[in-house]
């Protein structure tokens, strides 16, 4: 009976996530998989936006880093809510206004040239899948944390259902599923924290305010300025116009909509740490402080609320997990029929269509099989942040600002930013963060790139 409940509550909602996603239609076109007709309006882009950053990492990690560092994690949140702010009024806009793009790599591509296209889309697709695959170790966490069934397994079961209504319905599917999924953890997470806080936990908020400060001590003390820094620009750029951050703002209804979608969701993540990093503190002297990050929320959840309210945590981190894993699935699938097929071959409207839903589900058996190698959330995303920074936002961005951008410059900067994150994260011992030195090398071999590809117009 201890676990009969919480797998019917989520038996139902994932039932009901299908019908949710049903009604989405299934895509007859290239063009609703891929932007669902460019036709989403702002509520549905921020609710979608919100629901794909605010991932297991946003959620069940930063509740970790309250837990063990206080407020040191929500000030380096603050920076990836001001990337967001800053996206917004600068960037999303531009790219919702370029005529024909599906894709980053379609931006890159009218910018720069074809290989610049290829080039992007191939970054694009691995990194989706990296992000994937730490969603997808997220929730066979929770399965296996609730359920004991077999890590592999619970792996398997998140990636295949997330799967099945990505594959039929594309970006609307997505997005709808994605603005249902932000409703029910919007409201649960903020619940859960409050009867905890007030209910059973912390009836004297002077010892909430001892908590906080001390794992706040905690963490600033044990943390290297430099670290710091590194972390800073990890989360301010880490997941810069990613995919499906991309894909949103090409599928909105116009560029105000754009706009605003990214302002809003800039705004609510700084609010949304703030009530995750509280549940960590709230789990101060509640649960063991040996207790590994990734697993405070459950534990914490599992010591103060009765049995009936473990069902609305797993439905709440049920929601996180997939409504970021699903956007990572489609963003991947488009990224690879769109910028890796499509450049090399004229494929008819469907095939692109069969392509993309083949691709969706490549990526999502990827996915699992790597969530076997992630160790921690945080640490995944910020492997990921550290390659993903470096290979493509310097290219594109400076290509979205400055006239007549150069292709050797993009080629040069996409490279080096690739292969100084690999060799510094993966292979040579550092004390400076590597995303730090990858950005400079990317930087600078975009300024290279750009100089020689001036002066050979000159003597020609």
């Amino acid at each position: 009976m201890t676990t009969l409940l919480p797998l019917a509550v989520v038996a139902a909602y994932a039932l009901l996530l299908i019908l949710v996603a049903s009604r989405a239609r299934a895509a007859r076109h290239f063009e609703e998989f891929s932007l669902a007709k460019r036709s989403l309006p702002v509520v549905l882009i921020f609710a979608s936006l919100a629901a794909t950053y605010v991932g297991p990492g946003f959620s069940i990690g930063f509740a970790g880093k309250g837990f063990k560092t206080g407020l040191l994690f929500w000030l380096v949140g603050l920076a990836y809510a001001l990337q967001n702010i800053l996206v917004g009024l600068f960037i999303a806009p531009r790219l919702r206004a370029m005529q024909g793009c599906h894709t980053l790599g379609d931006a890159v591509g009218q910018k720069y040239d074809r290989l610049c296209h290829v080039l992007a889309g191939i970054i694009s697709v691995g990194l989706c899948a990296g992000f994937a695959a730490v969603m997808a170790k997220a929730g066979g966490d929770v399965l296996h944390g609730m359920f004991a069934l077999p890590r592999w397994l619970s792996i398997t079961i998140v990636a295949a259902a997330t799967a099945m209504y990505t594959t039929v319905g594309g970006l609307r599917a997505s997005v709808i599923t994605d603005a249902f999924q932000f409703t029910t953890f919007a409201i649960l997470l903020p619940v859960i924290f409050f009867v905890i806080f007030f209910a059973r936990a912390r009836t004297d908020a002077s010892a909430f305010v001892t908590e906080l400060s001390a794992a706040t001590s905690v963490g600033l003390d044990s943390t290297k300025m430099i670290d710091l820094i590194g972390l800073i620009a990890a989360f301010f750029l880490g997941e810069m116009l990613i995919p499906p951050y991309a894909n949103r703002a090409l599928a909105s209804r116009t560029t105000t909509a754009s706009r605003n979608s990214f302002i809003l969701a800039g705004v609510f993540s700084s609010v949304w740490f703030m009530v995750m990093i509280s549940l960590g503190v709230s789990a101060r002297g509640l649960i063991p402080p040996q207790t590994p990050e990734d697993q405070v929320l459950m534990r914490l959840v599992k010591t103060v609320m009765p049995l009936a309210g473990h069902p609305l945590l797993l439905v709440a981190l049920v929601s996180v997990i997939m409504s970021s894993l699903d956007s990572l699935l489609n963003a991947g699938a488009v990224a690879f029929a769109q910028d890796v097929v499509k450049p090399f071959a004229h494929i008819s409207d469907k095939a692109a269509l069969n392509i993309g839903r083949c691709a969706t589900i490549a990526i999502a058996a990827v996915a699992a099989v790597g969530a076997l190698a992630v160790q921690s959330i945080i640490s995944g995303l910020l492997v990921c942040y550290t390659i993903w920074a470096p290979a493509i936002l310097p290219a594109l961005v400076l290509g979205l600002l400055i006239p007549a951008p150069k292709p050797l410059a993009a080629i040069l900067s996409m490279a080096a930013g690739i292969v100084v994150a690999c060799k510094f994260e993966f292979f040579s011992p550092h004390t400076i963060p590597t995303i730090i030195v990858a950005i400079a090398a990317s930087l600078g071999a975009y300024v290279l790139g750009h100089l020689l590809a001036v002066l050979s117009g000159r003597l020609k």
